[in-house]
């Protein structure tokens, strides 16, 4: 089976919750990425007054390569885990990956 890229956008207050829930599954999640984003758009809730100024709100991204039925399972992990995230996801497939 064909290894997919699973990327995750998230408010920063529950990163490091969604981290820890990732990193008690090494079964499932060997290792992932993680990067700061800024979100923007309408589905974008702005609370901060700088958010309100800039038109963005911060946001962490994390990545992960792995069998799209782990990558399922984790998604199932955190709709349970944290069934109010308001996280974004997407599944792509990889058609490449290795160390150089």
């Amino acid at each position: 089976m064909a290894d997919v890229l699973l990327s995750l956008t998230l408010g920063n207050d529950i990163a490091q919750h969604v981290e820890d829930l990732l990193l008690s599954r090494p079964d499932l999640v060997p290792g992932f990425t993680t990067s700061q984003a800024n979100g923007h758009g309408a589905n974008v809730t702005l609370v901060e007054a700088a958010e309100l100024v800039s038109g963005h709100a911060p946001r962490t991204q994390i990545r992960m390569i792995g069998s799209e039925a782990h990558l399922r399972s984790v998604l199932a992990l955190l709709k349970s885990e944290l069934p109010q995230a308001k996280l974004y996801y997407w599944l792509v497939p990889v058609i490449e990956s290795g160390h150089l």
